[in-house]
């Protein structure tokens, strides 16, 4: 599925290649069912919680709207601020998701069917002015549920991990240094994060044993 990517990144750089050797295929997969607001009610949940933690209150969250797989974005005028704290969100959150509501249903946060005709950059632009929406909350949203294969999360901390490791380096990358030296990557830079994100993996099997 990605043997395009695997090939080019290879031929570009030696060290990289090394880690796609060990690592094997790319098996990056998209969940493209997600709605943007989904994805991103989702990603505000998850922010500065552990996945259980998160999950547990996505949870209860769901319980509030009998009859639905995920609210609709008008849905959220059918609970109060009170029952949003209730399931465990914070005042911070409960007003971020609100505004993920809002500019769903004005149409700034596109539907499933208009973001795909927008450029990376103009998905960055429009998200992030919800509030709450930083860009690698945007740039997640990119890799996995829209599958767009030149995306480099410079500020994730797995990534600049990831290349830490991969490179025998010392000391993390700064963002800027990431994405300067990403650039022999393109057109393929969402696979290169992906084998980024495996080699703090390896790291750890192989501190395990």
């Amino acid at each position: 599925m990605h043997s395009v990517a695997e090939a080019h990144l290879k031929r570009v750089d030696r060290e990289l290649g090394r880690t796609i050797r060990q690592v094997g295929p790319c098996t990056l997969k998209t969940e493209s069912a997600r709605t943007p607001f989904q994805s991103l009610v989702q990603a505000v949940a998850h922010q500065q919680l552990n996945g259980t933690a998160a999950k547990t209150i996505l949870k209860r969250f769901l319980v509030l709207f009998p009859g639905r797989r995920f609210p609709r974005p008008d849905d959220l005028a059918t609970v109060t601020d009170e029952q949003l704290r209730a399931v465990g969100f914070s005042r911070a959150k409960v007003a971020a998701i609100r505004d993920i509501a809002d500019k769903s249903l004005s149409g700034v946060i596109p539907a499933s069917r208009n973001i795909r005709k927008l450029s990376d950059d103009e998905i960055v632009e429009r998200l992030t002015a919800a509030r709450g929406v930083g860009r690698w909350t945007v740039e997640m949203l990119l890799i996995f549920k829209l599958g767009r294969p030149d995306v480099l999360p410079a500020d994730d901390f797995g990534v600049r991990n990831g290349f830490r490791l991969a490179y025998g380096r010392d000391e993390m990358p700064k963002p800027k240094e990431l994405l300067e030296f990403g650039e022999r990557w393109r057109p393929h830079r969402t696979v290169a994060a992906w084998y980024l994100w495996r080699a703090v993996d390896l790291a750890k099997v192989g501190a395990k044993k």
